[in-house]
């Protein structure tokens, strides 16, 4: 190329012009290797620029969160044991601000709660539905043992009735209320005035006194009443304030269900107690027919108070999901 080319040339791109070689030189390029890379968006450009994935091969992603998801299926195989909830208690609503508390006591004096006590002209003032926003509101407290254990939430919108029955119901001394859940984290201070206690998300309430269980069980034909009656209240109080039973293991859960649902053991406290028996001792240990489920054995220990000869019984519970059942009734027990 002569000088005066060069010059022509170089005089060509400073004003943006492509001499006519160069075009030819882009026009001859593969097409691949001549097309503009696309645009990626910005999900993409980031999951781009991630180092490789050191998961073996043949991963499953879904087994990434199996933990997790043990929280959240039913008798869940991941290794995890769900944190369900069986407790007995009683329940009592709290104020979570000021703003609350000042709220419903408007709602309050615009209600009609003349010859009401405090509890049932709270119940009143909730089950209307004009102040339904306040049942959303309250925090919810149960109490084991007389210390503070659990917030409640509900699973379902809809049961908040069943907090509003509960607190509209007149206070007794013998208030038993039962909660079955989910055990979730603590709750933040500022969701119940600073109290920071686990949260229990509940699917299922039940609410009677201690004089009402025991009338509802069914009484042997060869036992007196009171007989029957004192010894059945003997047997739930021992169930009920057995150490730190909060029912949230699942020892705790399967004492707490056979205090409320299976009459056969008040019958055989009953019937041991007319014999001249003392009970000594409640046990519960794992089955040997625990595999895939946890099943518990729970024994019951009735020694003679004129020969120190102890008598064993157990029942069997099923605790694996949230609500336990029954496997086995009540039989003897032997020693191996």
């Amino acid at each position: 190329m002569e000088a005066s080319d060069r010059t022509r040339g170089i005089d060509q791109m400073e004003q943006g012009v492509i001499p006519q070689e160069s075009q030819e030189s882009a026009e001859s390029l593969p097409a691949s290797l001549g097309r503009a890379l696309p645009t990626l968006p910005v999900d993409q450009r980031s999951m781009a620029a991630e180092p490789p994935s050191r998961q073996p091969a043949g991963h499953s992603c879904a087994s990434c969160t199996r933990d997790e998801a043990a929280y959240e299926r039913p008798g869940s195989r991941g290794g995890i044991t769900p944190p369900y909830v069986y407790a007995l208690g009683r329940i009592e609503a709290r104020f979570p601000s000021l703003a609350i508390e000042k709220e419903l006591a408007q709602a309050t004096g615009r209600a009609e709660t003349a010859s009401l006590t405090d509890r049932q002209a709270l119940g009143t003032v909730l089950s209307d539905p004009q102040n339904r926003y306040l049942s959303r509101q309250l925090c919810y407290v149960l109490s084991v043992q007389g210390l503070e254990t659990y917030i409640l939430q509900p699973r379902d919108p809809a049961d908040f009735e069943l907090l509003i029955e509960i607190l509209g119901s007149p206070p007794k001394p013998s208030d038993l209320h039962v909660v079955i859940g989910l055990r979730g984290p603590v709750a933040p201070p500022e969701l119940c005035n600073g109290l920071m206690l686990p949260m229990v998300a509940f699917d299922q309430i039940y609410a009677f006194t201690t004089d009402s269980l025991v009338r509802a069980l069914p009484k042997p034909a060869h036992i007196e009443e009171q007989p029957f009656v004192s010894a059945s209240e003997e047997m739930l109080q021992r169930l009920t304030q057995l150490t730190d039973n909060a029912g949230a293991t699942d020892e705790h859960r399967a004492l707490n269900y056979l205090a409320v649902r299976y009459p056969a053991i008040y019958a055989k406290s009953a019937e041991a107690f007319a014999t001249g028996s003392s009970l000594t001792a409640i046990e519960t240990r794992p089955s040997r027919l625990s595999g895939v489920r946890r099943i518990l054995d729970v024994n019951f220990s009735y020694t003679s108070r004129q020969t120190d000869v102890t008598e064993k019984f157990f029942v069997r519970v099923d605790v694996t999901e949230e609500f336990p059942f029954l496997v086995t009734k009540l039989s003897p027990y032997y020693d191996r």
